[in-house]
């Protein structure tokens, strides 16, 4: 028998925005200004959804000096520009109006919190979310399990039933953070994820317009 989900969470890039001209411009560019090689385009596009600091350790193979270097710059031309180098995916503001009649949702990503904020306020689209939960601007709270935990605090403390949550969201982060909170995960297909990053989820959308239905479905149990 399932049960209703009582709240939905969901991810930033790759799932409500088309993000990454923005952000691999930024990095591209944060690299070049330092003298550091910058990966191939195929290679870049997975900065996009993990934290940056994981990716410039794991793609870029840079240490922690150069990292924090990068990460410094790509920040001043992101906060200004890159940010909104973005636009939502076709069809996700329609989707996202449909879920919130399902159930509260809510913004878990690992994006700053303050970034992703000021992201879902230029597009109009942050009305749409009851909380938006996001890293800290130290990195110390970047993970996805760690952005998670944060999200259903703050619902909690909005008086939302966090008691069913689902995880929609694109890349293999999505499904591991969420999992590790017992929360199943649909997975955007449309996003910046590889096929297999989708092993785990409970159900794949191949477009925005699918996932009210997915979700509405409810599922068994927790993963």
């Amino acid at each position: 028998m399932t049960k209703p989900f009582t709240v939905i969470l969901v991810d930033l890039d790759g799932t409500v925005m088309d993000s990454a001209p923005g952000i691999t411009r930024s990095l591209t560019i944060a690299m070049e200004e330092l003298g550091l090689g910058v990966p191939p385009p195929a290679r870049m596009v997975e900065f996009v959804g993990p934290p940056i600091l994981d990716g410039l350790r794991d793609i870029a193979g840079l240490s922690p000096t150069d990292s924090a270097a990068v990460l410094e710059r790509y920040r001043t031309r992101y906060r200004s520009v890159g940010a909104f180098e973005a636009q939502p995916y076709a069809g996700a503001r329609e989707a996202l109006e449909r879920l919130r009649e399902l159930a509260p949702v809510a913004l878990a990503t690992s994006k700053p919190e303050s970034i992703a904020t000021r992201i879902l306020e230029h597009f109009e689209l942050a009305p749409l979310f009851t909380v938006i939960a996001g890293a800290s601007d130290d990195e110390s709270r970047s993970t996805k399990a760690d952005v998670i935990t944060r999200a259903l605090e703050l619902l909690t403390r909005a008086g939302v039933d966090v008691a069913r949550p689902i995880m929609i969201g694109d890349r293999i982060h999505d499904v591991e953070g969420a999992a590790l909170h017992g929360i199943p995960t649909i997975v955007a297909g449309w996003g910046y994820g590889a096929p297999e990053e989708a092993a785990g989820a409970i159900a794949i959308a191949d477009e925005p317009a699918r996932l009210p239905d997915l979700v509405a479905a409810g599922a068994p149990d927790r993963v």
